[in-house]
């Protein structure tokens, strides 16, 4: 049996399509250069646009989708070289140093070929399990039950416009009361939290689109002025839209 390599890159361009279900035998780095992956675990949504990453423990299963074509640059690490991640799975904000690591090594999809290359994959370890210790807040609860999780699905179709609360309930047949005591015990959070919450998820994907107007994201994602898009987005990712943006186009 040929033995796995240390590490290893994935790099390549996949087809919109999911979702998927995956168990990586290695620790896994899952990460787009280009375009937006889907991560869910069965409680919880992120969105990872090229300023994000995953960092995933081997066997930990999880489900992701490919909402348009992704243009992958992902590493699988071998358990047995160095330590575990502190956690089994972590959603983090990447840094300027991990992307340039990422991009020196992404010919390395059969492992390194030499200790230059050894040494490199063993710095970007050591930096994204840094990284992994500080995860991004930028998540969607996606519920247990199928009423939160149908009103969850149906709330962010309707993104784009101004969803109704009362209109949700009548639509799936329960009452508004009911339906926000599900909504709140389910999530966490109230449903107009869980409603700003997608908004800025969404505008989350749409920032790594290039050819999106960060005017354009905030209309689309239903609101009626930068400086309420603006406030909402600093308030959950600590940074301006702008800012975020910048911080993967660097």
């Amino acid at each position: 049996m040929t033995q796995a390599p240390p590490a290893q890159v994935v790099h390549g361009d996949f087809p919109a399509g999911g979702p998927i279900d995956f168990c990586p035998d290695r620790h896994y780095l899952l990460y787009a250069r280009d375009g937006v992956l889907r991560l869910d675990d069965g409680g919880r949504v992120w969105s990872l646009p090229p300023a994000r990453a995953a960092l995933i423990a081997a066997t930990r299963p999880i489900t992701f989708w490919l909402p348009r074509p992704v243009t992958a640059l992902s590493v699988l690490f071998d358990a047995t070289h160095g330590p575990a991640p502190a956690a089994d799975l972590s959603v983090f904000d990447m840094s300027p140093l991990a992307r340039a690591l990422l991009e020196e090594l992404r010919h390395c999809t059969d492992g390194p070929t030499d200790a230059h290359e050894q040494a490199l994959f063993d710095t970007l370890r050591k930096v994204v399990w840094r990284l992994a210790e500080t995860p991004s807040p930028a998540q969607r609860p996606a519920g247990r039950s199928d009423l939160v999780r149908r009103a969850l699905d149906r709330t962010e179709a309707q993104l784009d416009s101004q969803p109704s609360f009362a209109a949700l309930a009548e639509d799936l047949a329960v009452t508004q009361r009911t339906l926000a005591r599900h909504i709140l015990a389910e999530t966490g959070m109230t449903w107009r939290a869980n409603l700003r919450r997608m908004r800025v998820i969404r505008a989350i994907e749409w920032l790594a689109d290039p050819d999106r107007s960060i005017t354009d994201i905030a209309l689309g994602t239903g609101y009626a002025s930068l400086s309420a898009f603006n406030a909402a987005f600093r308030e959950i990712t600590g940074q301006t839209p702008s800012d975020y943006r910048d911080s993967f186009r660097t």
